[in-house]
């Protein structure tokens, strides 16, 4: 690996391209709703209802809709640009939230609550997609990893932001009211976007390639499924342990470990240009996701309340986040080699096998933290990155 040779960083040197700087605070702004949209329906349709299982039907029918929408919108960016698609999504988005909001009252039928939150996570705008295709598109190979890089750390520190700034607004007003602020925002947020790119066409008709064209794809998906089953597993683990070990408030702590390591990850990631092959990179970093979390999960638990043995997990979690974004990053310039002329629908596609593995990986972990305690999901965690490390080295063959 070689540090950029013209002086500064390749983040700075992005940054510096014009509006890229005004995308990303824009991009910012608009994915604020990524993580405070399942943790407000949770909250409405509860509060509506009086129960927990419609809450958790309505959190996944949102999961279910999101994955279900990324490959149709990255087909219709593909062929119409974003733009288009940006604005409709951003609206539909917008609409079905506060139309939620507004019918979430006791008394009910409970059903349109669920299919408001599918049109919910259908219509989520593909900011992330986007956004790799507009800096993508405007760098040359050699930069596509600081691209792609900053691409991540944008959507990770929204994904921080926007649950303590829904949090925040909760505390002085209700949960309803706090979700359709944050809601009206990043719809405001993803217009504005939508207006500030510059390299917004569409893929001609004649140069557009199939998606699975290349049978490396075939081969991607399982590696990134895998990943999303790593990230799956670790968010039923924290905070399974940290309930079991009498020390619930240390969730967020633990949850924040990877959050800053995949932010810290992202910035030295992308600060760097390598040399190495991807495929072979993408295999070291999904070891590197499992390798940390590995001899802690098989060391059994300790006793209750012990602050060490957190300290341990944390400083594991922060290890392995430190691979996890620069992970995301690398399957993503695997698109740009597997689906060059149709990438914004293999993006998509990338992001529903993450969030299916993710589905799975929760599922997994939590089997496996009742027969054998809460550190198993970290083992579990541990397994699916390791797999999709020996996965990835079949991608070699590919190139």
């Amino acid at each position: 690996m070689t540090r950029d040779g013209s002086g500064g960083l390749p983040h700075r040197r992005l940054l510096g391209l014009p509006g890229v700087a005004a995308q990303a605070v824009l991009g910012f702004l608009a994915q604020l709703t990524q993580q405070v949209a399942p943790v407000g329906l949770v909250l409405v349709a509860q509060r509506a209802s009086g129960s927990l299982a419609l809450a958790g039907l309505t959190a996944a029918a949102f999961s279910v809709g999101a994955g279900m929408g990324r490959p149709v919108l990255g087909r219709l960016m593909d062929r119409h640009g974003p733009r288009p698609v940006l604005a409709a999504t951003a609206l539909l988005h917008v609409a079905a939230l506060l139309a939620l909001v507004g019918y979430a009252q006791p008394g009910r039928p409970q059903w349109p609550m669920v299919a408001l939150a599918w049109i919910v996570g259908v219509a989520l705008p593909p900011i992330s997609v986007s956004m790799r295709l507009e800096w993508g598109r405007r760098t040359p190979a050699e930069g596509r990893t600081a691209a792609y890089s900053l691409v991540f750390l944008v959507q990770e520190l929204a994904m921080l932001a926007g649950p303590l700034l829904f949090g925040l607004l909760i505390a002085v007003a209700s949960a309803s009211l706090a979700l359709g602020a944050v809601a009206a925002a990043a719809g405001a947020g993803t217009l504005a976007y939508a207006r500030a790119l510059r390299t917004g066409s569409a893929v001609s008709a004649r140069g557009r390639r199939r998606v699975f064209a290349d049978r490396g794809m075939f081969v991607l998906l399982p590696v990134v499924l895998l990943l999303g089953g790593f990230i799956g597993a670790v968010q039923v683990g924290v905070p399974a342990l940290a309930a079991a070990r009498g020390l619930p408030a240390a969730t967020g702590p633990l949850v924040a470990a990877l959050s800053v390591g995949g932010i810290t990850g992202a910035m030295v990631y992308g600060s760097r240009r390598w040399r190495s092959a991807v495929p072979a990179r993408l295999a070291a970093l999904l070891l590197a996701l499992g390798l940390p979390l590995t001899p802690l999960a098989l060391l059994g638990t300790p006793a209750s309340g012990s602050l060490l043995w957190m300290g341990l997990f944390w400083a594991a979690l922060f290890a392995a986040g430190l691979a996890l974004t620069p992970a995301l990053t690398t399957s993503s310039l695997l698109v740009d080699v597997y689906a060059p002329d149709a990438q914004a629908e293999a993006f998509g596609w990338v992001s529903t096998a993450i969030g299916t593995g993710g589905a799975t990986g929760a599922a997994v972990a939590g089997v496996a933290g009742d027969r054998f305690g809460p550190t198993a999901p970290f083992l579990t965690a541990a397994a699916f990155a390791l797999i999709g490390a020996a996965l990835a080295l079949a991608l070699l063959r590919r190139l």
